[in-house]
């Protein structure tokens, strides 16, 4: 008998051998032991179409066929299995077999050592093409199922974001599958893109998870908004850290109980960070400042304010409005105190109050008056941040600043909420 001949005595017992194989690496590998992610059967018949496939190689001459071997890629993908636990568990394998091969052989005297050896080289070979084949269909399937994970995910984050789930069941099983408890609170962040299609605050999902809050996310061309869970007495303080880390544009809902609001809840979010000044970095919450949240709610009729208190302060040459409107805003900086204004203005408390004392001719209103400076207030707001300049319809026309934050109150597809 020579070693095809052999190898052809063991394939008798197949069935067999496939028990006996899937036994050994249900002791070996403790990932295989749990039968409701591999079910004992699924394992014995992929031991038993492995090993037909070997010794079938060596007991009939043709090119290795890497199908099965891929057969057990995709399978062990699907029930979840890590590569490097199917890797081990197909080694093993291997070498059950060969030790099988080894038995039989020494039953047969006339099966020479050097062909032995010459085989082994050919089996482990064979391990190297067949492992091969089981990594990369386990990569292709992981991946395409990762694919289908998210977009499943980000098809329940767009749900939860534009209402379309009401049902206390349907939500229920969303926060399930999304890895977010039942119950609030919540909040709701809305971070803006520099470039389209590009995440403001990337790893963020990790970082959040690493600090004890779940969360789920959902790209947009010009946003980032993503829904997270404040499950602990300290989450608001830590979320806000984490999020100035990223360095990017962030708005803030207030917390909220029910997934029901999440809807309104990325309205506030996306005024809250409509509200930030200029266009650095920076994290806004909505509760930080109702009235700007108020003027962010409200474009049209922000620039309409900014027309009725401050279009005298705002036709003057970019200089002296440069002067006069950051004196302003360090005025109502320091609730009041032209000392304080001044001191964070590096200039003597008499500038300051000539400046104001200037701004209150030019409007005609007396910042005395705790109605007028609320006025001057919320349009200083709606100015800030704006293209600034005499314009023929107005301080901040529709391609201005105010119309971003109009913008920015649409759900995410674009439409008003």
């Amino acid at each position: 008998m020579d070693f095809s001949g052999v190898a052809a005595a063991i394939h008798e017992r197949l069935p067999e051998l496939g028990e006996r194989l899937a036994e050994r690496i249900r002791a070996d590998v403790d990932a295989y032991r749990d039968e409701s992610l591999i079910p004992r059967d699924s394992l014995r018949r992929s031991c038993t179409a492995n090993a037909d496939l070997v010794l079938r190689h060596f007991h009939r001459a043709g090119d290795p066929d890497p199908g099965p071997a891929r057969d057990t890629g995709r399978l062990r993908a699907q029930h979840g299995m890590p590569l490097a636990d199917t890797l081990h568990a197909y080694r093993i394998g291997f070498e059950f077999l060969w030790s099988e091969i080894l038995k039989e052989a020494h039953t047969h005297p006339e099966v020479s050592d050097a062909e032995l050896v010459a085989r082994s080289a050919e089996i482990w070979s064979l391990f190297g093409l067949y492992a091969e084949a089981v990594a990369e269909a386990h990569r292709e399937t992981s991946a395409e199922l990762t694919l289908q994970r998210e977009a499943r995910r980000s098809a329940l984050v767009e749900a939860l974001f534009t209402g379309v789930i009401a049902d206390r069941t349907t939500l229920w099983e969303a926060a399930r599958e999304l890895g977010l408890p039942e119950r609030g609170p919540y909040a709701v962040v809305a971070a803006e893109s520099t470039a389209p299609g590009t995440e403001p605050l990337a790893g963020i999902e990790s970082a959040l998870r690493q600090a004890q809050l779940p969360s789920a996310w959902r790209l947009l061309p010009d946003q980032q908004i993503g829904l997270v869970a404040l499950t602990t007495p300290t989450a608001e303080s830590t979320g806000l850290r984490v999020l100035r880390r990223a360095n990017a544009r962030v708005g803030i809902s207030p917390g909220f109980d029910s997934l029901r609001d999440t809807p309104q809840a990325l309205r506030f979010a996306r005024l809250a960070l409509a509200s930030l000044p200029g266009t650095g970095p920076g994290v806004a919450r909505f509760d930080d400042n109702p009235l700007a949240m108020l003027v962010a709610a409200a474009p049209a009729e922000a620039a309409h304010l900014v027309t009725v208190t401050l279009k005298p302060v705002i036709d003057l040459p970019a200089p002296e409005r440069a002067r006069l409107l950051e004196t302003l805003e360090h005025w109502f900086a320091a609730a009041g105190s032209a000392a304080d204004a001044a001191r964070s203005l590096f200039v003597h408390p008499n500038t300051v109050r000539y400046r104001l004392r200037r701004v209150e001719e030019l409007t005609g209103r007396a910042l005395a008056d705790p109605r007028t400076a609320a006025e001057l207030g919320a349009a200083l707001l709606a100015v800030r941040g704006a293209p600034v300049g005499p314009a023929p319809h107005g301080p901040v026309d529709g391609h201005g600043h105010l119309a971003a934050r109009e913008a920015a109150c649409q759900d995410p597809h674009g439409r008003g909420t």
